[in-house]
């Protein structure tokens, strides 16, 4: 049974950068306050939706969704590395279950994830391990990117799926809002970067040490107001969590990718975790937003919220 729900931003740099002490302030108690509420819910199973920051994934193999079986975490940007604690079986039923539901999910008994789903996992196991998880990477990063329609059918199958399974089934979105991190598109990438981006990064340590420094530093410019990235943007976040809490998770169907990443940035494609957490709890549910604000320190639109199939 699913006994709620929790969406929430993710950020590289929260290891890194410190925040004005007021927004910071304002974001631990939205953290407390959605670890009191996975303690009042009591999962023993947790199902996370989750981008990949071309770390796991890349042009080599790109499917638009994926159900790790097994896997680890490479422990970028201050999270920890490791073995997933991944029921194998319980992964396994679940991805049949997608393909009797007309939902083509690819399986992954090697899967590497990084901080977008290792992040909140740590964050929001402060009153209750989340170890034992399900990871569902949905293809957010690099085009062709699945179309929210097909995120809605993916996030409804998992539904009805952890709905008959006898586990207490929370279900995480992570990713977005508006951000703008430096990824490299493949449509403009040197040689190079487009070898990488086909074949994976495989990154020596001193390789992985020198990207996470681009990343720390285009903060420094976002903050000095140099930066050429999209600027976050507040008013599209606000629209997105308005209708997210209104049960309107078809507000971006008919906006074009292209109009997302001038608007919201690069990184916005990721509220179809969101999508997809949100409509796994059916078209009647109830959220809660516990924090927004839009963190230059921390390049991202942050936000955590939470929510409940209606009546439970």
């Amino acid at each position: 049974m699913i006994v709620g729900a929790i969406c929430m931003s993710h950020s590289p740099l929260m290891d890194r950068n410190r925040a004005p002490a007021a927004l910071e302030e304002g974001y631990n108690i939205a953290i407390k306050s959605a670890n009191s509420f996975i303690d009042q819910i009591a999962p023993d199973l947790t199902v996370i939706f989750y981008p990949d920051h071309l770390n796991g994934f890349a042009y080599r193999l790109l499917p638009p969704f994926c159900v790790g079986i097994a896997g680890t975490a490479i422990g970028d940007y201050g999270t920890a590395a490791g073995i997933l604690d991944i029921p194998e079986d319980v992964a396994a039923n679940c991805a049949s279950f997608l393909l009797g539901k007309g939902v083509d999910a690819a399986v992954s008994y090697k899967l590497e994830v990084d901080h977008g789903a290792t992040q909140p996992i740590e964050l929001l196991s402060e009153a209750r391990s989340l170890s034992r998880i399900i990871p569902v990477f949905v293809n957010c990063a690099a085009a062709p990117r699945p179309t929210f329609p097909r995120v809605r059918a993916l996030g409804l199958a998992v539904g009805d799926w952890a709905r008959a399974r006898p586990e207490r089934i929370l279900i995480i979105g992570s990713g977005g809002l508006s951000h703008d991190p430096p990824i490299p598109q493949l449509a403009d990438a040197s040689p190079q970067v487009r070898t990488r981006l086909i074949n994976g990064p495989e990154l020596s340590y001193a390789q992985r040490v020198a990207r996470q420094k681009l990343v720390y530093a285009e903060s420094h410019k976002i903050i000095a107001g140099i930066s050429e990235s999209i600027p976050l943007n507040p008013e599209w976040d606000r629209k997105l969590l308005d209708a997210f809490c209104a049960g309107d998770l078809s507000v971006l169907d008919r906006t074009a990718d292209e109009e997302i990443s001038k608007v919201g940035g690069c990184g916005g494609h990721e509220v179809r975790t969101w999508i997809a957490a949100l409509a796994s709890l059916g078209p009647n549910y109830t959220a809660d937003v516990l924090f927004y604000e839009s963190i230059n320190e921390w390049i991202t639109g942050m936000s955590v919220l939470t929510a409940r199939p209606k009546g439970q």
